[in-house]
């Protein structure tokens, strides 16, 4: 897949966000922890004056005949300064063949994703949230550089609640 202009600065933009939302910056701030709901977290920061806010969860469940992965997570974020509104990202833990076939799938409803080195990003981020808030389990199948398949269960049991609480800190509808 080749990566148009508007999905390369969507994902230079998220993986700078992402960045941002997981590292502290160099002054020692962190980001504010919002409460745990069930299997989700909900955290909230400033990033040069601009609040960040996010529902963050790892998997229940990943399989795959990898010999080593780095650390996966699935985030819903929300940027109200950039107007980036329940922005679905996904960490891999390794970076993505540039022909790995990427979707989220809820029940029976699948969402193509787009990867950008070791993140994937929903093409639409809106229905993917609305099927997460009505969902039990969120999978993510992807292939790693090396020919790697893997398959990625997250619960979003509490994903309402912690999305709800981060929207609520960045003052946004959700």
């Amino acid at each position: 897949m080749i990566m148009n202009a508007t999905q390369f600065f969507r994902s230079s933009v998220v993986l700078i966000g992402l960045a941002g939302a997981l590292c502290a910056p160099i002054d020692g701030a962190r980001a504010d922890f919002l409460g745990k709901f069930q299997d989700w977290e909900a955290h909230a920061r400033r990033d040069g004056g601009s609040k960040v806010c996010y529902a963050a969860t790892v998997p229940t469940k990943s399989e795959g005949k990898y010999t080593r992965r780095g650390d996966v997570f699935l985030l819903v974020s929300h940027r109200p300064a950039d107007k980036m509104i329940g922005f679905v990202s996904l960490e891999a833990g390794y970076t993505y063949s540039k022909s790995s076939k990427i979707a989220a799938r809820i029940g029976g409803a699948s969402f193509p994703m787009f990867a950008d080195g070791e993140l994937a990003f929903a093409y639409e981020d809106g229905p993917l949230v609305e099927a997460m808030i009505r969902g039990a389990d969120l999978v993510v199948k992807g292939t790693s550089s090396r020919g790697t398949l893997t398959t990625d269960t997250f619960s979003l049991s509490g994903f309402t609640a912690a999305y709800k609480a981060a929207s609520k800190a960045c003052g946004v509808d959700g």
